[in-house]
């Protein structure tokens, strides 16, 4: 099996200015897929993208450090925003042709946010209290969702490093996971999830595992 995750971007201080930009994965993603015995296939570009997703039987929805520029669901830029470049065109270019080949598709963190944008939801700009950083908040889960599969337990602790939010919900998604402030923390429809968290940080692979047995096995 082989999966597509996208890299994320970032810019980055470094004493040599040769190294000031990069994509990268964390070696979370690492340790997981090589022990679920899982390919993974890191894309950075929208270039030559029917080829790849062929290649492919799913797709990881990193983000960025990059937000969503507003441009894209319809609203003004806020100083809060942290946007440099513009990653999402990518991402949706990306998303698109798996959409296309319908391909299971897993949305993380900034990924739900982009997940949401691309069909038609918009973002809170800027919210407080969300980037944890080693501290976990409650979620909700709601029955008779994938997240219901995963847990046992109506509630769980989830980490948090995020400062948008989902504002309003893209049409036909199903909430099914909120923070005990009313954030949307986790939305699916048909072969598309994505959460607000970090799991692969939480080393949860038991969410991976049910991932791909739900989606793709």
């Amino acid at each position: 099996m082989v999966i597509g995750i996208i890299e994320r971007y970032e810019t980055v201080k470094e004493k040599e200015p040769f190294f000031f930009e990069r994509y990268f994965l964390t070696k979370y993603f690492k340790d997981i897929f090589e022990e679920l015995n899982v390919i993974l296939f890191p894309i950075m570009s929208g270039k030559n993208i029917e080829e790849i997703a062929q290649m492919c039987d799913g797709l990881i929805v990193t983000g960025s450090e990059n937000d969503v520029h507003p441009q894209y669901y319809g609203e003004k830029i806020c100083k809060k925003t942290n946007f440099k470049i513009d990653e999402y065109a990518e991402s949706a270019k990306i998303m698109k042709i798996f959409i296309e080949q319908r391909k299971p598709i897993l949305g993380i963190c900034a990924g739900i946010q982009e997940i949401n944008v691309f069909f038609g939801g918009s973002l809170y700009q800027n919210i407080e209290n969300h980037n944890l950083k080693e501290k976990k908040h409650k979620i909700r889960i709601e029955k008779d969702s994938f997240l219901a599969d995963v847990c046992d337990e109506p509630e769980i602790l989830v980490n948090s490093f995020h400062h948008q939010a989902i504002k309003q919900v893209a049409q036909d998604f199903k909430i099914t996971a909120i923070s005990e402030d009313g954030i949307v923390e986790a939305i699916e429809k048909d072969n598309i999830l994505a959460v607000q968290w970090h799991p692969e940080q939480m080393r949860d692979i038991n969410f991976f595992q049910v991932f791909l047995k739900k989606y793709l096995r």
